[in-house]
């Protein structure tokens, strides 16, 4: 039987989210994640086994976090148009600081297309939601892709938009379902 393992996934990976958050995506590296968990750049090798493995453990944690918000605030049974409504007024709150942390995640996930898998059957899941012969459902449809734009547009920086204009904006969304 081998050793039980020491080290703490959501240990290191909060560590690892604030580096990015601290310094940015091209901060992240093994032995600054090793270094500020406590444990060994072999320790870290062997619990994530590569640097492209890292970056995908934290977009499944935040995928996973925001499903289970989600889950958490629905009624059982909800429609897709109150799913997708939740889900635009859930990434309407997320704070610039996170969409930036995330955005650096998925531009780094881009290099390592067995990775980015994870994140397309993601967004796969939430499109084959909607009934393309239902209005209601395509524009909801709209709304979730105009709210996955804004997300995308202030987190590459794109587009200077203080937290006023944010709230704003995901209401005008709100309104397109």
């Amino acid at each position: 039987m081998g050793r039980p393992r020491t080290i703490d996934r959501d240990k290191v990976l909060e560590a690892a989210e604030a580096i990015v958050l601290r310094e940015g995506a091209t901060a992240l590296t093994f032995e600054a994640v090793a270094k500020a968990s406590g444990i060994t750049k072999g320790g870290l090798q062997y619990c994530f086994g590569t640097k492209d493995d890292l970056v995908a453990a934290l977009v499944e944690r935040w995928m996973t976090a925001m499903d289970a918000e989600l889950a958490e605030s629905l009624p059982p049974g909800a429609d897709t148009l109150a799913q997708t409504r939740h889900y635009i007024a859930a990434a309407g709150r997320i704070d610039e600081a996170t969409q930036t942390r995330m955005v650096g995640m998925l531009v780094t996930l881009l290099q390592s297309p067995a990775h980015l898998q994870r994140v397309r059957d993601w967004y796969a899941g939430w499109i084959a939601k909607f009934d393309p012969s239902c209005d209601a459902e395509r524009r909801a449809r709209t709304a979730f892709f105009a709210a996955e734009g804004a997300f995308f547009l202030r987190s590459l920086g794109l587009v200077a938009m203080d937290g006023a204009a944010w709230d704003e904006v995901f209401a005008d969304i709100l309104t397109l379902r």
